[in-house]
């Protein structure tokens, strides 16, 4: 895995034949689409080759090569970090660990495997006594808060969709007590509408505010980031 930053989507080599699950008759056809998507997408192949934990890093590579967010020595939360993905990238590129360089805190409900350089958190930012301990820990101001956390799908879209916003608002809400002018937010957002209030805050709080959808992301998912720039506080 390197630091090394990328200007295009990754091309880890065409497939001539679409790879098909060979033991399927054991397996539901949900998990067979699943198994078959996952051994047909570049981006798991090409995270595999650069040694990162998910292919969800290449969706950090990009928003930061179009925004700039990670720069060396910056200090960077990771909220909803596992499997360490975002985290392996925020590490190497702020320098994480080195000499001059920055701090990344990474904190997911579940354990998350260490990654050198970072400082990987185990706690639940719902709870009120652990975010504050979080926060304590925290060498403040911080330059960029990241969140890719997202909710344990229910199959209702309203209720999923509901539950994300939810997610989003508590991050915002970190952001909000940590950040340093300047500073920026990045969240996994799904579209659907209800996300008006957090956008709302969000505008009154930063200078620019962005929708974006990585490459990365799955074309036929309604995730989005919000990237938020340029924190100046306020109500």
């Amino acid at each position: 895995m390197t630091g090394k930053r990328r200007t295009r989507p990754p091309r880890p080599g065409a497939r001539a034949v679409h790879e098909r699950v060979k033991t399927a008759k054991r397996r539901s056809a949900s998990s067979r689409r699943w198994l078959e998507r996952q051994l047909n997408d570049p981006y798991v192949a090409a995270a595999r080759a650069e040694g990162y934990r998910s292919r969800a890093a290449f969706k950090l590579i990009e928003l930061d090569e179009r925004f700039g967010l990670l720069r060396r020595g910056a200090a960077i939360v990771d909220l909803g970090a596992a499997p360490g993905g975002w985290t392996q990238v925020a590490a190497a590129r702020v320098g994480a660990g080195e000499r001059g360089g920055g701090t990344v805190h990474a904190v997911d409900i579940v354990a998350i495997e260490p990654v050198a350089g970072a400082a990987a958190i185990r706690a639940d930012l719902n709870d009120p006594d652990e975010a504050r301990a979080f926060v304590a820990r925290l060498p403040l101001p911080v330059d960029v808060v990241l969140s890719d956390m997202a909710p344990a799908t229910t199959g209702h879209a309203a209720t999923d969709h509901l539950r994300i916003v939810a997610l989003g608002e508590t991050a915002a809400g970190l952001a909000d007590a940590v950040l340093g002018p300047g500073g920026a937010f990045v969240a996994k957002m799904w579209q659907g509408g209800a996300e008006g209030g957090l956008l709302a805050r969000l505008k009154r709080r930063y200078a620019r505010v962005r929708h974006v959808k990585p490459a990365a992301s799955r074309a036929d998912s309604a995730e989005v980031y919000v990237v938020a720039l340029g924190f100046r506080g306020g109500g």
